[in-house]
């Protein structure tokens, strides 16, 4: 209860909070995460999950990428939880000024926040790899096998597959609004994935919280470490605000 209190002390009296998100933001709107023990990596596939989801598969094997794609990405009835509306509301509040997030399910938009940095791109945008025509998360969804564009090309998502690399100007956006935050709020994430979790090192600001379930390699150097589920926390926080 103590940790709550300060956790809900700390987002009143901050003015420019960012939020860093991961998986576990997700995973109470129904959405499994990666390395969790039900999570993707521990399910059984032909081939692992990371290695379908590379660019090289991507290229080589472009029928079973989408076969696992569409079984496993594209949670397209998943809502916003309670992390993802009270987050939207501390935007609308001014008190909020970025997501930082490394999920590619759009739920923080769902929910209403403007700025938010998708590090690992989104389902919801698609662009044709010969012309770039765009294309919604729905039409890949709804097409068999490899979705085409009109023109020919290959449709792809514009989600960051392993071996690509993340977009400069979402890297830049983020990494200076954390630069700027006064309070960093980290939830659902173990900080194992880079360069993503290495964005934490520019935060300058007063007070670094980590909300979590498990433990993770900074919680040694935060100021508060909660480790609990994020709806309960925020849900604490929501009935503050």
């Amino acid at each position: 209860m103590e940790k709550l209190e300060a956790f809900i002390e700390a987002v009143q009296n901050a003015r420019r909070m960012v939020f860093f998100g991961g998986a576990g933001v997700s995973t109470e709107s129904g959405i499994p995460d990666f390395r969790s023990v039900d999570g993707l990596y521990h399910q059984r596939y032909d081939e692992p999950p990371e290695t379908i989801l590379s660019a090289t598969y991507f290229a080589r094997k472009p029928e079973k990428f989408y076969d696992f794609y569409r079984d496993k990405m594209l949670p397209l009835e998943a809502e916003p939880n309670v992390t993802h509306r009270v987050l939207a509301k501390l935007e609308a509040q001014g008190k909020l000024s970025a997501v930082v997030t490394q999920n590619i399910d759009g739920l923080h938009q769902k929910a209403g926040s403007k700025r938010v940095y998708e590090l690992h791109g989104s389902v919801l945008r698609n662009h044709c790899t010969r012309c770039g025509r765009f294309y919604p998360a729905e039409f890949i969804r709804d097409s068999q096998g490899v979705p085409l564009c009109d023109c020919g090309g290959v449709i792809k998502p514009d989600v960051v597959l392993y071996e690509e690399a993340l977009d400069d100007a979402v890297v830049t956006g983020a990494v200076k609004a954390i630069r700027e935050a006064d309070l960093l709020v980290v939830g659902g994430t173990s900080l194992v994935v880079y360069p993503a979790a290495g964005l934490l090192r520019y935060f300058r600001g007063d007070k670094l919280v980590l909300v979590n379930r498990d433990e993770t390699p900074y919680d040694s150097q935060a100021d508060l470490v909660i480790h609990d589920s994020l709806g309960k926390v925020f849900s604490a926080l929501d009935q503050a605000l």
